[in-house]
C-alpha cells in the first residue's frame, strides 16, 4: 500500500505539481480514504518528502547503472537523456517552483542531492570522455559540471521558458545537445552522430 501511495502521488504530482494536488485528490485515484493514507505519512509534508526520496533513490540507482552498462562517456549521456525524456515529457514545470516555495526541508533535500551526487556524476562522465578522448582535455570539469547542473533546472523557469511555448523536454534536449557538443572532439563528434542516430531510429520505431 505505501509503495501504490507513493506510486501514485509521484504521477499526480508529476502532472498537476505538488501545489495543485490534495490528499482529497490522493485518496480518489487510489480509491481509499485519506484515513489509510494517514496511517503511512502524518500530512501531506512527510509525504512530499517521501516522494522526493524515492526519486532520489531512482534517480541515483539508474546513474549507476548507466556507467556500469554504457560503451563510453557519451553512451552514458544518452542513456540518461532516454530516461530524462520519459520523465519530462509528463513532468509539469511547476513541480521545482512548488518544491521551493511550499516544501523548503524536501526543496533542501533535493538540492543537496544536486550538488552532491549529481556534480559527482557529471564530474565523473567528463574526466572519463576525457581519457576515451571523446572530450576536449583542455576543458574545465570543475566550471561545465556546475554549468550542467544549473542548465538542467534552468528549464524550469517559467518567466524564461513559459510553457505555452517551450515544453520542459524541448528545452532540455537543446541545451544537452549543445552541452555535449561544446565538449565534444572530433572522434566525440563521431560518437555522437552514431547515438543521435540511433535514437532517432529507436524513437521513429
Amino acid at each position: 500500500m505505501q509503495q501504490r501511495i507513493i506510486e501514485k502521488t509521484t504521477e499526480l504530482f508529476f502532472k498537476y505539481g505538488l501545489k495543485g494536488v490534495t490528499m482529497d485528490d490522493i485518496a480518489s485515484s487510489l480509491g481509499v480514504s485519506k484515513k489509510t493514507i494517514y496511517q503511512y505519512y502524518s500530512d501531506k509534508d512527510s509525504l512530499v518528502d517521501a516522494v522526493v526520496q524515492a526519486e532520489i533513490d531512482r534517480g541515483e540507482m539508474e546513474c549507476k547503472q548507466f556507467l556500469a552498462n554504457s560503451e563510453n562517456a557519451i553512451h552514458e549521456i544518452f542513456m540518461e537523456m532516454s530516461m530524462m525524456q520519459k520523465m519530462l515529457s509528463t513532468l509539469n514545470p511547476f513541480v521545482l517552483y512548488d518544491m521551493q516555495k511550499y516544501y523548503p526541508n524536501s526543496f533542501k533535500k533535493f538540492d543537496e542531492h544536486k550538488n552532491q551526487f549529481m556534480y559527482q556524476i557529471i564530474m565523473q562522465n567528463i574526466e572519463r570522455g576525457k581519457k576515451e578522448e571523446l572530450y576536449r582535455t583542455e576543458i574545465n570539469a570543475d566550471i561545465l559540471a556546475k554549468l550542467r547542473i544549473e542548465s538542467i533546472f534552468l528549464v524550469f523557469n517559467t518567466d524564461l521558458f513559459p510553457p505555452t511555448k517551450y515544453s520542459v523536454l524541448q528545452v532540455s534536449m537543446e541545451i544537452l545537445n549543445n552541452f555535449i557538443h561544446g565538449m565534444c572532439t572530433p572522434k566525440g563528434l563521431k560518437q555522437l552522430l552514431k547515438y543521435t542516430t540511433q535514437s532517432k531510429t529507436t524513437n521513429h520505431l
